[in-house]
């Protein structure tokens, strides 16, 4: 009885080698090394299933015009990023950010995998076995390298330059309109509320564009810049010509909700001359992409004055 039980507890690890010794983290055919955040790996010449670990690498593969066969979760029950349209429809869950779920992983049979040194780094080891992993080191603040990286791996870095390119000069182009105004980004959380600054994903692409922020906001002196807290009582420093705010799920879209009705945010200068806008908290927060930094920027289009 106690032979047979050691053996079923030791299936999990046999089928992950077996899958290693398969082939699965062996390439056919032609390969590229790429160097990443945990070394290097050869790579696909041209990956064809691909499962992705984090939010900003769905933006990067359908900015690239490709889909991931499966990719992981911020919750299990959250669905697609609407913005991305009907290109993750066949695109199975994974797990989520922090706990991806390897048999899942395995049965799609991948050829790469792409995720972040920052929430998968215990997983590293087990996801080579199954197929060639690339991560990237941070989230947010280096979205672009971590583009650009996770492009090399796909094949398209020559593609990815030029959409970059591209961003870049439409944010300049858009912010050029709007050189005067100083613009604040507020993010409601189930348990508190947040400014996002400089090193935020929304906050360079406003950085960008050439878009100036409220003084508060730009947490001079704080050694993470990407953003500082807020209560009801200093709700004051989410104050700008222009307000963008959004919430990150249900519960937090209830505190905003109780927030944004109440007499402290409707004093507050932006609010007053009607230039508070709720967004896609998708898109300005989520993303981390070139596309929903196109969203974000389609955004200072329509609302701005």
């Amino acid at each position: 009885m106690r032979l047979r039980l050691a053996i079923v507890a030791m299936l999990p690890v046999f089928a992950l080698a077996a899958c290693g010794s398969s082939g699965g983290s062996t390439p056919e055919g032609p390969t590229r090394t790429i160097k990443h955040a945990m070394g290097e790996t050869k790579v696909p010449a041209q990956p064809k299933r691909v499962v992705v670990l984090d939010t900003d690498k769905l933006d990067t593969m359908v900015s690239l015009g490709m889909s991931p066969v499966g990719a992981a979760q911020a919750t299990e029950s959250q669905k697609w990023p609407a913005y991305l349209g009907s290109a993750l429809s066949a695109t199975k869950p994974v797990g989520t950010l922090q706990q991806p779920n390897l048999e899942a992983i395995m049965a799609l049979k991948p050829d790469l995998i792409l995720g972040t040194k920052f929430r998968q780094a215990a997983f590293y080891d087990k996801l080579s076995k199954i197929a060639p992993t690339v991560f990237t080191e941070k989230v947010g603040v280096t979205w672009k390298e971590n583009f650009l990286l996770d492009a090399d791996a796909l094949g398209h870095r020559d593609k990815a330059q030029d959409l970059l390119h591209a961003y870049e000069q439409r944010a300049r182009t858009v912010g050029a309109k709007f050189a005067k105004l100083k613009v604040s980004i507020v993010r409601f959380m189930p348990t508190e509320i947040r400014m996002y600054g400089p090193q935020s994903f929304s906050g360079i692409v406003l950085g960008d564009a050439g878009i100036q922020r409220p003084q508060p906001q730009l947490l001079e002196g704080q050694a993470d810049r990407r953003f500082g807290k807020l209560s009801q009582e200093n709700i004051a420093q989410a104050d700008g010509d222009a307000i963008f705010y959004s919430a990150y799920g249900d519960a937090a879209a209830k505190s905003q909700a109780e927030v944004t009705g109440g007499p402290l945010w409707k004093n507050l200068a932006g609010v007053k001359s009607g230039n508070a806008h709720n967004v896609d908290d998708e898109v300005w927060m989520l993303g981390i992409g070139v596309t929903a930094a196109g969203g974000i920027l389609d955004d200072l289009e329509k609302y701005l004055k």
